[in-house]
């Protein structure tokens, strides 16, 4: 079986909640808390934290986590794990976990590794869940794929290969949404969650590779690799986890872990 290393790109900086990773809930930074999430995978045999930062090193070293010093410049979280896969040759297949992701699903790494491992063909393999709402839909902060089903019958039950993948309103229906498009099996709207699987060749070839023109436009690493014709392969989950963007996310992830009713 090939070996498997979780990567948690771990950036310092960030926009609207300023040095988020290293917030602490409940006594535990939110790096932490994705770190020991990420650890319950049962495929990957290492993790690591690609950190840019002194303080974020000095932060994993206090729950006793292993990590890696990036370049600030590095343009997308994958950029800074095609810097980790150099720095070590254990790792066929390596798993970019948001760090700002706490409560991510053990098993949603696992199939989202193992989707790639049993397809030769995939360069790449990433995970969606069904969009059911049209408020959901037309929102910009939510990253859409356009898929294409796989030949097999079992496929269309929640694997496919990812066509494009957009924040705007896609595929986008001529005569207008109803309930039937939203209700669709197979989904006909998926809400990208922002987990990928790569191989190693994949990761030097896109650490060596410019951003395309789509990327720039959407600021959408994937789509370097759509743009350059590299096959990625979708999983499908039946919900995203939350992320820590802002100081509202921050406190409801202090409620769900406390216990506390939501607002």
């Amino acid at each position: 079986m090939p070996r498997c290393q979780i990567v948690l790109p771990a950036r310092l900086a960030s926009t609207r909640l300023p040095e988020k990773l290293l917030r602490r809930v409940a006594g535990k930074t939110v790096l932490q808390h994705t770190y020991e999430a990420a650890g319950k995978s049962t495929l990957a045999d290492r993790i690591v934290i690609a950190v840019d930062d002194d303080r974020v090193a000095e932060a994993v070293e206090s729950f006793g986590g292993t990590w890696v010093m990036t370049s600030r410049d590095c343009v997308s979280g994958t950029d800074r794990i095609a810097e980790v896969a150099r720095t070590t040759s254990d790792g066929d297949i390596f798993v970019n976990v948001q760090a700002d992701e706490p409560e991510i699903y053990p098993r949603v790494i696992d199939l989202v590794a193992a989707r790639l491992m049993d397809d030769d063909t995939a360069d790449m393999a990433t995970a969606g869940t069904p969009i059911r709402s049209e408020a959901l839909l037309n929102d910009s902060s939510c990253v859409k794929i356009v898929m294409a089903w796989e030949a097999e019958p079992k496929s269309r039950a929640g694997q496919g290969r990812a066509v494009y993948f957009s924040r705007a309103t896609v595929p986008f229906v001529r005569d207008g949404v109803r309930q039937c498009h939203l209700d669709a099996e197979p989904p006909l709207f998926w809400h990208h969650i922002g987990l990928y699987a790569y191989r190693r060749d994949f990761l030097e070839w896109f650490a060596a590779s410019p951003q395309g023109t789509l990327e720039q436009a959407e600021k959408l690493e994937q789509l370097r690799a759509i743009e350059a014709g590299k096959r990625i392969v979708v999983v499908r989950v039946e919900a995203a986890t939350p992320g820590i963007d802002t100081q509202a996310d921050l406190e409801a992830f202090t409620k769900r872990l406390e216990g506390l009713p939501r607002t």
